[in-house]
């Protein structure tokens, strides 16, 4: 509709401007003595706007040769940074298929054109990366150090990255370090430092991100149980070697995770290294009280304190929640033998071995039928073990079966 008016007003201009030139009857008179020159207004008009267009037309001419160097250098430019661009995205798309000897190729090429130079440079990096060539690798992170002296935060997170992929883990967490000297650490950069204290084995520290992840909602916290998991049982090896730090370090454990039944096993070994027997079996105790765990329960019956027969009391409540526990059973056992209550402890690992056959448990009744006076019965039963351990079986039980075997 728009373009149907300004065609119905230029035919209406033209016409105007028609009838307007057929009945004007002025004339132009221009005198340069001795010449004499006189002509139609209408043709006075025509000629004016002929040599205005003229004159126009050749001004923009000169203009445009003028500034054609300009615009051949723009145009040469343009053409690079458009091959630029689209090595770029054939080296990133290169990069996400797997192919990293073209990635690289690709990230290489735009780099030359200093088209997106930093991006390009840990492109390439982690190309070479993926191809172990760590020299070429290390080349590019120069490279990228050197372009982004303003920003560097984008190649020292991806160094550390790619240290830590190397196992690198010392370098990785300087890397860090520095990145911590120039900004506040993202959440991506805790998760780094997270993977490189692991690896470095330091654990408090490990201890210490993991809180700072769960404040922050960035964590799972299956994965972060685990993590404080490990942690602990490490730390808890670690103090064995001194009774003192070993308790210090217990008390300074949050009580949520006192109970949790691996930490607690730790913890309960590391006091039984020391023969600090009552502490090992308070660990224990509060720890099945609030989550049971059978490898716990296993443990109980090593940790004697003063009172066996209350242990064994407390032991027997336990079996009327857990009535198919056969590690539980296996303990009722092993108490009661040690304090003589021969037929008490032949039933209950007897119960024991009718839920599940254990070499520990054999073990246990072989040693009960021998000081009773059953060879033939021992015998059978030290049998049966051997056939167990020549079996896969679970840590827990390999070592109590090594105890019984010294």
């Amino acid at each position: 509709m728009k373009t149907l008016f300004w065609i119905l007003a230029i035919l209406a201009a033209a016409v105007a401007l028609m009838l307007a030139a057929k009945h004007n009857a002025g004339y132009v008179l221009l005198v340069y003595s001795p010449y004499r020159i006189e002509l139609s207004l209408n043709l006075f008009v025509t000629l004016l706007l002929a040599v205005f267009a003229a004159g126009y037309g050749a001004v923009r001419l000169a203009v445009h040769t003028l500034n054609l160097p300009a615009y051949v250098r723009t145009f040469r430019q343009e053409r690079r940074r458009d091959k630029a661009r689209e090595a770029m995205d054939d080296g990133l798309l290169a990069f996400y298929e797997g192919r990293y000897a073209k990635a690289e190729k690709f990230a290489a090429i735009a780099l030359e054109s200093q088209e997106a130079p930093l991006a390009n440079a840990l492109l390439a990096a982690r190309a070479a990366h993926e191809l172990k060539a760590y020299d070429r690798r290390d080349s590019y992170l120069a490279q990228a150090e050197g372009i982004g002296r303003e920003r560097p935060e984008p190649r020292l997170m991806t160094q550390a990255e790619l240290l830590l992929d190397q196992r690198d883990f010392q370098q990785a967490l300087q890397c860090l370090k520095e990145l911590q000297a120039t900004t506040r650490k993202n959440l991506a950069a805790l998760r780094l430092e997270l993977k490189a204290q692991t690896q470095a084995k330091n654990w408090d520290q490990v201890l210490v991100l993991v809180a700072q992840l769960e404040r922050r909602d960035a964590i799972d916290p299956v994965q972060a149980a685990q993590q404080k998991i490990s942690a602990h049982q490490a730390n808890l090896k670690r103090k064995q070697q001194d009774l003192a730090s070993l308790r210090e370090y217990w008390q300074k454990i949050p009580a949520a995770d006192k109970t949790n039944s691996k930490i607690a096993l730790a913890a309960a070994q590391a006091f039984l290294a020391f023969r600090e027997c009552q502490t090992a079996m308070e660990i224990i105790t509060a720890s099945l009280e609030s989550h049971w765990d059978s490898d716990v329960v296993r443990l109980y019956g090593e940790c004697l304190g003063k009172d066996v027969l209350k242990q064994v009391e407390r032991a027997e409540n336990w079996l009327k929640q857990h009535p198919q526990d056969a590690a539980l059973l296996q303990t009722l056992g092993r108490l009661c033998a040690k304090q003589e209550l021969w037929g008490k402890a032949q039933s209950y690992l007897e119960a024991s071995l009718s839920i599940e056959p254990n070499a520990g448990t054999h073990l246990a009744l072989a040693h009960l039928l021998e000081k009773i006076g059953r060879a033939d019965e021992a015998g059978k039963h030290y049998r049966e073990s051997m056939v167990i351990l020549q079996q896969p079986t679970d840590l827990a039980t390999t070592f109590l079966t090594a105890d019984y075997r010294k």
